[in-house]
């Protein structure tokens, strides 16, 4: 008698109730195991469940509509980076888990004094997904903040928060002493410290050589931090984690800030895209 059960006896229905409490990476390696897993692996009821719950409301939202015949094709499409809510937000699921990341433009943040063109301007950029972006011109008063509900997310994820920005070779005053950052849910904070710009060691000696005792006196008034500096991305941007949080399943509302406020010095040369919000790997 045999051992057990052939993977071609399984009834398809039976395969993709299986496979869709899997992940779409194993989903898509089962296909090889047999023809029955193959099909199994193709149907909607597999694709539907690594779709969010709310996709349908999602797909209403897209600026672009998006044409599909199956649920594993709206997925492959949902893993490129599509544009939300009249273009001011970002969607897109991770191609190998499902989880969900966004990013909100800056027209979806609250930038102090954005709406004054002396200290800021808003401009459209061919390397960015959005159709405006925050160019900082001048200002003393260097203050962003986003903010984006756990429900909107993949429950049960450790995600991060990055800042989206650029800097122009002729910024100034960014990094006399560094920014606050920070992310809190509930009562959950983290806070630290960040640098705006990877670092011109040659300006940086000349500051300290000409404003040494004020950038000392200025730095003590900033909370201690790990100093965190921008990275590069594949999109060719640069990004600072202003921190983590974890996306449980209660509902909660997710606020994200980079703060300079305190050093009172003339800054510029700042642009910002905006915050992005992905899960982090590990």
């Amino acid at each position: 008698m045999g051992g057990g059960m052939d993977a071609e006896m399984l009834p398809i229905d039976c395969v993709s109730t299986i496979l869709s409490n899997t992940s779409p990476s194993d989903a898509c390696r089962s296909s090889m195991v047999s023809s029955t897993f193959r099909s199994a692996a193709e149907s909607d009821v597999v694709w539907k469940r690594f779709l969010p719950a709310d996709y349908r409301d999602l797909v209403s939202r897209l600026v672009t509509p998006l044409t599909f015949s199956a649920m594993k094709e709206l997925f492959l499409l949902l893993c490129n980076p599509v544009l939300i809510d009249g273009g001011k937000k970002s969607f897109k699921l991770d191609k190998s888990s499902g989880k969900i990341s966004y990013m909100l433009s800056a027209r979806e943040l609250s930038i102090t004094w954005s709406d004054e063109p002396l200290c800021w301007s808003w401009r459209s950029v061919p390397e960015s997904r959005f159709s405006e972006v925050a160019e900082l011109r001048t200002t003393s008063w260097l203050e962003i903040h986003g903010k984006i509900r756990t429900q909107s997310l993949s429950p049960n994820t450790t995600y991060g928060a990055y800042l989206v920005l650029k800097t122009y070779d002729r910024a100034y005053g960014l990094d006399s002493i560094p920014s606050e950052i920070s992310v809190s849910v509930g009562n959950r904070l983290f806070n630290g410290t960040a640098y705006l710009t990877r670092g011109d060691h040659k300006k940086q000696q000349m500051e300290c050589l000409f404003y040494k005792n004020r950038i000392e006196m200025l730095r003590k008034r900033v909370g201690e931090g790990d100093g965190r500096v921008p990275c590069k991305r594949e999109d060719g941007w640069m990004e600072i984690e202003l921190g983590e949080f974890f996306s449980g399943d209660a509902s909660e509302e997710v606020k994200m800030s980079l703060m300079e406020v305190k050093g009172n010095q003339l800054k510029g040369g700042l642009v910002i895209e905006g915050i992005e919000v992905r899960p982090k790997e590990y």
